[in-house]
């Protein structure tokens, strides 16, 4: 712990009504044995601001920096010291001078006095800065004898340009196909759509020679005819057990596609009922053998067979359910004590899969089209579409086409399909005519549905206590993907990265990109543990979980309740931290309800500390109410910054304190807080459920189902569990935030006094 704390101020963030002087004083006072240094400058971002901190560093005056001014948002990279001094920022500018306004809503001008409700703002926040700065030691990073090699699962399109890109970049590549060959679905395609400018044309594929030069790449291992049968261990320390044999990797790139969608989906317009049916795969085998059918209708309208199979689906599902309710009642067999949950993997393949590929669809009916239109001068290839899906680059492609002679494009719903003679009838009405057709031809394609390898199984085999599989694979029926727009390839689990149609349905060219920018991760993973340092979304932080284990209850909450899966257990149910798997969310510790896991820089002691520095007045009609904000520091903080930059001002009662994720509040703190006195809780956090936006993927969710043990918690204190709201906040809301933090205070009032003011 830090014993000569260093407080700069800067005078150029107090607004202007506060001045400088007083709060020098205040800290002075008040931290007389804490603080060994207390500064104030015009403005500590300049260069003349940075050596003063810089040379009391250097004198050996401090050992911690409590910087106070700008948001820690902003101005990071000017605040960073050569030394071993901690560094932390207390937010004056945003939280207070540009965010305070008075009890009546006025505004201070300059000249004004100080009102006292701002003395008592800015005099909490410096408290909290100093104290946080206590409990805080300098971060010992744990860096393990990392492994610098790649493992690419999957020895298709997208996994031979990830392990092509790996080598590139200088690392090794162990390379698994589970089938003879290289090449993947990739191998069977006549041609591709277009893989580079100007966009308007089919291509070879150039998969044999791409198969061909990782093959005889000698920085890649091939695996043919094998599965990864495990993973385990953590990143830079895996284990892959491949065919029996066990390899070291590093981390991982998951590039093993998709699986053709059950031809029962199609059975509404006619598949496997009526002759010269087949779907898109099956016709480009025909296309590279030779066409004979010189009319052929491509279907890419899906509306028959989506209402057909979803309402069969909903069905299962009300039947399902049934059966469930129906098990809750017949005799259950005693488990052993300990003894875990059997994970039982359930198939995700759903008739939605065919919706979620129309875009490729859209695209390989065009493709096809031409295939028949270049088959022949007298062939016609005609494509039936609901919604031309052609999105980017590939709008280009979609003109060529209708450009094309022997192609003919329009809108049309499919009603059905018959067969007349040796051929097809296709009935379409709503085309862009507004006729009903009846259209003859040779043969109809219809669409092929993609679904992730991963819906059908666990794939990578984690021997995690989690399972095996991705968690939330249901969500995204079936997809290894995430809602983290910002930061694709992204799983939640540490060290792998999708790619590829396993990920989303995507052409090839997309799927190139996207086997690079998972090979980047990757890497990025491996360089980042190898300095001890934690990935996404807290990247650099050299910070990891400690714990108490003379305390731990084996209660596995934190455990169960890990979004990364981080945490594995012994036989007793003891925690066995795995540092490299861990992003630093802390969801460990809002879990554990003995509060034996804590991190150097931050821990349950620090944030209950803080809040209560707060002085809280002893009459509600006096001093005003108080109330603590946990404001999730990826989306609320943000927001709340930029409200305040765009000079939205809010309660003079309420106090800010960042968190890492909301899943990493303690109800400690809630209780800390209300037996204080404090009148009310807001906790701000990201959205969850389907749309989730927490960069911590379950933290806001936990923190909401945690809500019921707070009640408990406050019952017992006889204080109202209404005094504690959590709501949802993304940082693009931010000019609803004021208005948040303005209905809760009113809300508080009208509530009245905690029952503990005053005590």
């Amino acid at each position: 712990m830090p014993e000569k704390i260093g407080v700069y101020i800067d005078e150029s963030c107090l607004g202007s009504v506060l001045s400088a002087e007083p709060l020098v004083e205040f800290v002075k006072n008040r931290f007389s044995k804490e603080v060994s240094v207390v500064r104030s400058h015009p403005r500590l971002s300049s260069v003349d601001g940075q050596k003063l901190i810089q040379a009391d560093i250097d004198a050996g005056d401090v050992d911690a920096v409590c910087i106070c001014g700008t948001s820690p948002r902003y101005d990071s990279d000017l605040f960073s010291f050569t030394g071993d001094a901690l560094v932390d920022r207390v937010n004056l500018r945003e939280f207070v001078a540009k965010a305070y306004k008075n009890p009546d809503g006025s505004v201070p001008k300059a000249g004004d006095a100080v009102p006292e409700e701002l003395r008592l703002m800015v005099e909490d926040y410096l408290k909290m800065g100093v104290l946080k700065l206590t409990k805080m030691a300098a971060p010992a990073p744990e860096i393990p004898e990392g492994v610098k090699t790649i493992l690419v699962l999957g020895g298709g399109w997208t996994g031979l340009n990830a392990a092509q890109a790996a080598t590139t970049a200088g690392f090794d590549v162990v390379l698994v196909e589970k089938s003879d060959q290289l090449g993947g679905k990739a191998l069977n395609l006549f041609k591709s759509f277009p893989l580079s400018a100007p966009w308007t044309q089919t291509e070879d594929t150039g998969i044999a020679a791409l198969a061909q030069a990782v093959q005889s790449n000698p920085k890649v291992k091939v695996y043919l005819g094998k599965t990864l049968e495990k993973l385990e261990g953590a990143p830079g320390m895996y284990q892959a057990t491949i065919g029996g044999e066990n390899v070291a990797v590093g981390s991982v790139v998951l590039a093993t596609g998709f699986d053709p969608q059950d031809g029962k989906y199609l059975e509404p317009l006619g598949y496997g009922k009526l002759k010269n049916i087949v779907t898109t795969r099956e016709f480009e085998k025909l296309a590279k053998d030779g066409l004979k059918a010189k009319r052929v209708a491509f279907i890419a309208d899906i509306g028959v067979c989506m209402e057909q199979g979803l309402a069969a689906e909903a069905a299962q599902a009300e039947a399902d359910l049934a059966a469930a309710e129906a098990a809750k009642d017949a005799p259950k067999e005693e488990k052993a004590e300990g003894e875990e949950k059997t994970v039982v993997f359930k198939d995700l393949e759903s008739c939605k899969h065919l919706a979620f590929s129309s875009e490729l669809n859209s695209l390989v009916a065009l493709k096809q089209a031409g295939y028949v239109a270049d088959s022949a001068p007298d062939a016609m290839g005609y494509v039936f579409y609901d919604h031309m899906m052609v999105p980017g680059i590939n709008e280009r492609y979609y003109k060529a086409a209708q450009d094309k002679p022997g192609v003919m494009l329009t809108k049309g719903r499919i009603t059905g399909i018959r067969e007349e003679g040796s051929g097809l009838v296709v009935l379409a009405q709503d085309t862009l005519l507004g006729e009903s057709v009846e259209l003859a031809v040779d043969m109809v394609v219809l669409p092929t549905g993609m679904v992730p390898t991963t819906a059908h199984g666990p794939v990578v085999n984690f021997a995690y206590r989690q399972g095996p599989a991705f968690p939330d694979l249901e969500l995204f029926s079936g997809f290894a993907d995430s809602n983290y727009i910002c930061f694709p390839y992204e799983t939640r689990r540490t060290g792998v990265y999708a790619a590829g149609c396993v990920r989303q349905p995507m052409s090839m060219a997309m799927s190139r990109e996207d086997a690079n920018g998972a090979v980047l991760k990757a890497i990025q993973c491996i360089s980042s543990l190898n300095r001890g340092v934690s990935v996404h979304p807290r990247s650099g932080d050299k910070s990891y979980p400690k714990f108490n284990f003379v305390r731990c209850t084996q209660c596995k909450r934190c455990t169960e309740e890990c979004p990364f899966g981080a945490l594995d257990d012994d036989p007793k149910g003891t925690p066995m931290p795995n540092p490299t798997r861990c992003r630093r969310c802390g969801t460990c510790m809002g879990a554990c309800p003995e509060r034996v896991i804590s991190f150097d820089n931050y821990n349950v002691d620090m944030i209950g500390t803080m809040i209560k520095s707060v002085e809280i007045p002893p009459k509600i009609d006096e001093g005003g109410p108080r109330a603590i904000i946990l404001a999730c520091e990826n989306d609320a903080y943000p927001a709340l910054d930029i409200a305040a930059m765009r000079g939205s001002r809010w309660s003079p009662y309420v106090r800010i304190v960042p968190v890492r994720c909301l899943g990493s509040v303690n109800t400690i703190w809630i209780a800390d807080a209300m037996s204080k006195g404090t009148d009310g809780v807001l906790l701000l956090g990201c959205k969850y459920g389907e749309d989730y936006q927490c960069h911590f993927v379950k933290g806001s969710e936990l923190c909401s189902r945690r809500m019921v043990n707070v009640a408990e918690s406050l019952n017992r204190l006889g204080v109202e569990p209404e005094r504690v709201v959590q709501k949802q906040v993304a940082i693009d809301e931010y000019d609803q935030v004021p208005l948040i933090i303005d209905e809760f205070m009113n809300y508080i009032l009208k509530l009245g006094p905690n029952p503990f003011k005053g005590y």
